[in-house]
């Protein structure tokens, strides 16, 4: 019997201080959530999540990230799907 290995991702998680607080998150934290595939990807997300005055709490997970749904919106994008501002 073969075990298929599940494929790892990356997780790169962060406070959107902009978009909580309104729209689809009225009365919760706005949580930013980007997969990555490799490690070196997550690093570049992390480095320009800092830049970005909205963002906080920004952390780099090695799982995917719980957080409570009564108290976050939860926004998934992944690598692939972020804009060229994101990448640099």
């Amino acid at each position: 019997m073969t075990t298929m290995k599940k494929e790892s991702k990356i997780y790169v998680s962060m406070t959107d201080k902009f978009l909580s607080g309104w729209g689809r998150a009225t009365n919760k934290t706005n949580k930013f959530i980007i997969i990555c595939d490799t490690m070196e990807q997550a690093e570049t997300i992390e480095r320009n999540a800092q830049k970005r005055s909205e963002m906080k709490y920004i952390n780099i997970c090695l799982t995917k990230p719980r957080y409570n749904q009564n108290r976050y919106e939860l926004s998934y994008r992944t690598f692939d799907e972020l804009g060229a501002i994101w990448k640099q």
